[in-house]
C-alpha cells in the first residue's frame, strides 16, 4: 500500500507546473492551506520562495513566505556588511537583517554562503550574536549547516590555533613571497573577514593601503 501512494504521489507530482519555469514536475508545494503554487526546489531563489530546513521543512510561495518583523535601521550607506555590496533600504527576500543588533544587513545569497561556511559555529557577522539570530535564519530559508566551520578542516589552513599567513592571491607580487608581511602599506597582509582561511597582501589584490577588510572570492 505505501509502495503504491507514493507512486501515486510522484505521478501526481510530475504533472503539476512550476508557476516559477512554467515546467512539470514541480514536486514541492505552498504550504499555506488553500494555495495550490507548485515549484521545483531550484526554482525556489527565481520565484522568491522559502523552504525550511528544520522541523517538518515547509516551503511557502512567494505571496506566503514568512517575512522579517524587524526592519533594518535606516543608514546613510545601506551595504551587506559581508561583500560591503549595495543592499535595498528595507527588508525584502534578497535583503534580511541581523534581528538582534538590526544593524547588520546581508544579501540572502551571502548570509547563506556564510552560514555554510561556518557550520556550528554560525554567528551574526557584526554583533556574533546566535539567539535569536539563528533560529530567524532558519525561518528565513537559510539553511544551516551542522558541521564544523570549513576553514577547521581544510589542510591548507593548519593547526586550528594558528593564523592563516601567506598570500593567495593568483599572481603575488611581494618581492619577500608570499609568506612576508608588514604591518601596514602595499604588503599588509589581510585575511578574508568571512572565512579567515584565505590572506592577500593589498597590492596583490589592487587594494588601497587604506583597505582594512577583505573578503576571498569563495566567500
Amino acid at each position: 500500500f505505501f509502495v503504491r501512494d507514493t507512486r501515486r504521489v510522484i505521478q501526481e507530482a510530475a504533472k503539476k507546473h512550476c508557476f516559477a519555469c512554467s515546467k512539470i514536475g514541480a514536486t514541492i508545494t505552498c504550504w499555506k492551506a488553500g494555495c495550490d503554487r507548485s515549484f521545483h526546489l531550484p526554482c525556489a531563489p527565481q520565484g522568491e520562495c522559502v523552504t525550511q530546513f528544520f522541523g517538518l521543512y515547509r516551503s511557502f510561495c512567494w505571496e506566503h513566505r514568512p517575512r522579517q518583523a524587524v526592519q533594518a535601521c535606516p543608514r546613510q550607506n545601506n551595504t551587506c556588511s559581508i561583500c560591503l555590496d549595495a543592499v535595498e533600504d528595507k527588508t525584502s527576500y534578497k535583503t534580511m537583517v541581523c534581528p538582534a543588533c538590526q544593524d547588520a544587513q546581508f544579501h540572502r545569497h551571502c548570509i547563506q554562503r556564510l552560514a555554510l561556511h561556518a557550520g556550528v559555529c554560525f554567528h551574526c557577522p557584526c554583533c556574533q550574536n546566535q539567539e535569536p539570530f539563528l533560529m530567524e535564519m532558519l525561518t528565513m530559508g537559510i539553511r544551516i549547516s551542522k558541521r564544523p566551520p570549513s576553514w577547521e578542516s581544510d589542510p591548507a589552513v593548519g593547526a586550528l590555533d594558528q593564523r592563516h599567513s601567506r598570500c593567495d592571491a593568483g599572481t603575488c607580487l611581494c618581492p619577500g613571497g608570499r609568506k612576508h608581511t608588514e604591518e601596514e602599506g602595499p604588503w599588509e597582509l589581510l585575511l578574508c573577514s568571512s572565512c579567515a582561511a584565505e590572506g592577500t597582501h593589498q597590492h596583490c589584490s589592487s587594494l588601497e593601503n587604506s583597505t582594512s577588510s577583505w573578503e576571498c572570492k569563495g566567500c
